[in-house]
């Protein structure tokens, strides 16, 4: 289950150097009298397919199909990495010196909006619109910037709270509900809930889930920082005062996916939110104590299901590509049912389709994709900005002060305030 960057989104930005948020010198392909994106709509021919490590080996097969198909538009599959932050550095290098053959690219959905801004991705619409009508609406939310779609969704993630079903035979819809359940936890001798609360990119999922899921946001719909709202507080506060009262327990602190998904397969946890990877390995490792009695249901909100921290991938054309017409074919290929169904059953991968979340084939072979698609359905996505990295370490360092209790939830949010203010004006 683990591909593709281990169906991890937040492995995929935590690791961004600083360097990605200085803007400057990007040579963009709208800008400075180089109208890049008005070249090339027409051409077809040998075009490249740029990825990370292809560890399911689910692109290589999609490629020998498309080739067999088009003898005269061939796809070469650039294999990356796989580190995120060098397929990311990987990629800005070769747009930075307008490098033709990265024609098509495999864009974190937390990269869309740097690589938008710049003028490194080819507007999607016009001659090379994209048709989305049958995507789940967060997909393409997260494949576009300033309402502009520039990338062709490609594979999603939802995070999942599963639960011990043996204990709790309902599961929680809310975050106060999870929380009074948790006497049972402490019954049984565990600890009730955990997510990932180590001061990485995980942090800024679930700081990022706790905000949305109370009814807030780290960025307005202008982009401009709005954590100082009693619903921003609200959720924050509710992570400070469980790990307080020990509800999360006091290691959770040092805990990323694998840490958090050992501790609940060892019994040691009543609750964890991770994503769909786990499933496959909580129920088949030999270890593990949960394999019988495994639970899964939407993450707990305000008043019903909460919002996920939207992850996936995304195909983007290179504003610098000499075939376009034969790119816009090739991401046309890539969103289609049938490679969409290959993408989930062969590299376990959420699909972008909404239509297959219900087909009776695929459920049987991923039990998660019902509780997956209400995640995504209520996912946002990380904060949009071209300013990501700067923004995803404030709110990493300030929401991990306020849960060790290190600054007041007022202070935190304050100070993560201040400073992606900071961070965007010095851009």
């Amino acid at each position: 289950m683990k591909t593709r960057n281990l169906l991890l989104p937040i492995a995929t930005a935590g690791v961004l150097a600083m360097t990605l948020s200085a803007c400057g010198g990007g040579g963009g392909g709208t800008t400075g009298g180089n109208d890049a994106a008005s070249q090339g709509l027409d051409g077809r021919g040998p075009i490249t397919y740029v990825q990370g490590k292809d560890n399911s080996n689910v692109v290589r097969p999609l490629i020998d199909k498309w080739n067999a198909a088009h003898p005269n538009e061939k796809v070469t599959f650039k294999e990356q990495t796989d580190q995120a932050d060098q397929q990311h550095d990987d990629l800005v290098q070769h747009f930075q010196a307008k490098d033709p053959g990265y024609d098509v690219a495999s864009v974190d959905v937390v990269w869309t909006a740097e690589f938008a801004a710049k003028g490194w991705l080819q507007p999607l619409k016009d001659k090379m619109a994209l048709d989305t009508s049958a995507m789940i609406k967060p997909t393409v939310d997260a494949a576009s910037y300033k309402g502009t779609l520039y990338a062709a969704p490609e594979s999603s993630d939802g995070g999942i709270l599963y639960y011990r079903k043996d204990l709790v035979p309902t599961p929680p819809k809310t975050w106060d509900e999870m929380m009074s359940m948790c006497s049972v936890a402490k019954s049984h001798n565990m600890g009730c809930y955990s997510g990932q609360f180590k001061k990485y990119e995980g942090l800024t999922v679930n700081a990022s889930e706790a905000i949305n899921s109370a009814g807030g946001a780290v960025l307005d719909e202008n982009g401009k920082p709005n954590l100082l709202t009693a619903e921003a507080k609200a959720g924050m506060a509710n992570l400070v005062k469980a790990y307080a009262d020990g509800e999360i327990p006091k290691e959770a602190i040092t805990f990323q996916e694998e840490e958090s998904r050992q501790a609940f397969q060892d019994g040691k946890l009543l609750f964890l939110r991770n994503w769909p990877y786990v499933y496959n390995l909580a129920t088949t490792e030999g270890s593990s104590k949960v394999k019988d009695v495994l639970g899964m249901t939407a993450l707990p909100g305000k008043a019903g299901p909460g919002a996920s921290s939207l992850g996936g991938h995304s195909a983007a054309v290179s504003v610098y590509s000499k075939n376009k017409a034969t790119a816009l074919d090739f991401l046309k290929f890539l969103t289609t049912e049938e490679t969409q169904k290959f993408f989930a059953t062969k590299g376990s991968l959420a699909p972008v389709l909404g239509s297959l979340y219900d087909d009776k084939e695929l459920v049987a072979k991923l039990p998660y994709l019902p509780v997956l698609k209400t995640s995504i359905e209520n996912a946002k996505p990380r904060p949009v900005t071209p300013f990501y990295p700067a923004v995803t370490k404030a709110i990493q360092e300030n929401a991990y002060s306020a849960i060790k209790g290190e600054k007041t939830v007022d202070a935190a949010l304050s100070d993560m305030q201040k400073s992606i203010e900071s961070a965007s004006a010095g851009q």
